[in-house]
């Protein structure tokens, strides 16, 4: 940071343009190729960088792909850490999940045709999907047992993550399959918001009063 602590220095601004030029010349290799027949010595030489360079910012193949990774797996237990006072944790997930979906948030299964195809079509990528819900489900539950004061995490916080985390994960399940077939992102929403949230009122008997934050609703 700068002394003003307001914005990055120049040095992190070229880390940050190297990374974007890495994971887009990725993104574009992948969707001609196909991902499991690129090598990451194609894509150094695409962005025009060395090879250990891309391996430094990515060290993972499949995370050139899924370059939003960390906040795919952090998206939950972030709603829940920033819930409102006098908010549920279900309300403010399902609050985060349709605000997503209106804004047609990437992190929710929105992306362009040749994306989600790319996906649909490596068993490493599918496979680095699911491994990423698995962590953010991990994060979540852990979220919880912090809200509650369960630590370390506790039973009921699991079982309460992986109930929310199943509407999250269906709902992108439905975003992409609807991606993959060619639907506008406006139908889509449209489609899917309502399902979303009776999935949501359904658990509302189970777990609306469970980690609400302390505090009057502002």
């Amino acid at each position: 940071m700068t002394d003003t602590g307001n914005t990055p220095n120049l040095r992190e601004l070229n880390k940050r343009r190297t990374r974007e030029a890495i994971s887009h010349a990725a993104t574009r290799l992948f969707i001609e190729q196909g991902f499991d027949r690129t090598t990451i010595a194609e894509v150094a030489a695409a962005a025009g960088v060395a090879k250990m360079t891309v391996t430094n910012h990515f060290p993972r193949k499949e995370d050139l792909f899924f370059d939003l990774h960390e906040e795919l797996v952090g998206r939950l237990a972030r709603a829940v850490a920033e819930r409102a006072h006098g908010e549920s944790a279900l309300a403010a997930l399902r609050r985060d999940c349709l605000t997503a979906l209106d804004r047609h948030d990437p992190r929710l299964g929105f992306s362009g045709e040749d994306f989600a195809r790319t996906v649909a079509e490596s068993p490493a990528l599918g496979a680095r999907l699911r491994e990423l819900n698995e962590q953010a489900e991990t994060a979540l539950a852990e979220a919880l047992a912090e809200a509650v004061h369960a630590i370390p995490v506790d039973f009921e916080s699991r079982v309460a993550a992986a109930l929310l985390a199943a509407v999250d994960r269906a709902v992108f399940t439905e975003v992409f399959r609807r991606t993959l077939a060619g639907e506008e992102h406006a139908a889509i929403t449209a489609a899917v918001s309502p399902w979303a949230a009776r999935a949501f009122d359904r658990l509302e008997a189970a777990l609306g009063s469970y980690a609400v934050r302390e505090g009057q609703a502002v």
